[in-house]
């Protein structure tokens, strides 16, 4: 095994390369995002890609209570901050997180509406923009380097979910990865921060196609990587799915997880942000109990911070350029 830095290529002691620490570089404290509903759809629901959505998908399930589609952006991000501000107190500065659905999908001018009335808001410093591959064009992301040209920070993540193109299709996610690659590409080429979310566990995908999907995720000239787990909604195509197949699916133990995404994590290029390695939701919103059992995020951190110690390994440890 290679020595053990002590401090690591991201300038500090934790052991892989985490958000927190590179907002608390960007903006010099802590930065919460506040999350928005501004009211868009997606083009696999609205039927023009398809009108199932993407099996997986409940959108309600990763939506916090603040957030009230219907209600001015300016009025959502007030009352998100309000919230923060009695959860968080140290939070200094405040992202605009359009999450829900794709906020790429309306005509540029709606896009300009929206994202103006956002950083009229006297404490928000930028935007993180929730969006799908096939919902950006030249002209969208044109407007977004824009903004960033202002001095906003601006961040576009897309769903991406899986790179292999046998998932994709699977859970009806209605694009291949080669869109993926080429929304990426364009956003990264204008100097965007790009980040790109996926989902471990889809059914059909080994362990050894998880952990082998660094080498695709590092060709990508991404930002920030998010993962979470498979969990399975209710009042979702794919609860519908699993109670018919239940044998396609599978689930880990909290510590298989937890070894399973530091395999992943050992071969991702050191300069990848890492801002999630696992997700909650509400209770009520699972169709099957949770195999961790109540376990929040705060606690899934320590555990893998501790595993990595107990592992002495750290973010890139296998990774080659």
């Amino acid at each position: 095994m290679a020595t053990t830095p002590t401090t690591y290529p991201w300038g500090d002691n934790r052991r892989f390369n985490s958000y927190s620490a590179r907002f608390r570089r960007l903006f010099g404290g802590r930065v919460q995002k506040v999350v928005i509903d501004a009211g868009f759809t997606c083009p696999n629901r609205d039927g023009t890609r398809s009108s199932g959505g993407c099996t997986f998908c409940n959108n309600d399930a990763f939506s916090p209570s603040y957030s009230h589609k219907g209600y001015p952006v300016g009025r959502q991000i007030e009352e998100g901050i309000q919230f923060h501000r009695n959860r968080y107190r140290k939070a200094q500065k405040y992202l605009a997180y359009f999450q829900s659905y794709s906020n790429t999908y309306k005509p540029l001018e709606a896009l300009r509406a929206i994202y103006g009335e956002a950083f009229a808001h006297p404490e928000v410093v930028g935007i993180v923009v929730g969006t799908r591959p096939d919902c950006v064009d030249e002209a969208k992301l044109d407007y977004f380097a824009e903004l960033a040209a202002q001095g906003h920070y601006v961040a576009i993540e897309y769903g991406i979910e899986s790179v292999y193109d046998e998932t994709l299709r699977r859970v009806n996610r209605g694009h291949d990865f080669a869109t993926a690659v080429r929304a990426v590409e364009m956003t990264a080429a204008r100097g965007l921060h790009c980040g790109a979310h996926f989902i471990l566990g889809l059914p059909g995908e080994s362990d050894a196609m998880l952990v082998g999907q660094a080498e695709a995720i590092n060709a990508l000239p991404l930002s920030t990587v998010k993962f979470h787990q498979l969990q399975i909604f209710r009042d979702t195509p794919m609860a519908r799915d699993f109670e018919a197949h239940p044998e396609s699916y599978r689930f880990w133990t909290l510590d298989a997880y937890i070894d399973l995404f530091i395999d992943l994590l050992e071969r991702l290029k050191p300069e990848l942000v890492v801002e999630r390695f696992a997700g909650e939701a509400p209770p009520r919103y699972h169709l099957n109990p949770s195999p961790w059992g109540s376990v929040r995020n705060e606690r899934l951190l320590q555990l893998f911070e501790m595993r990595l110690e107990e592992r002495d390994t750290w973010q890139g440890r296998l990774f080659r350029r």
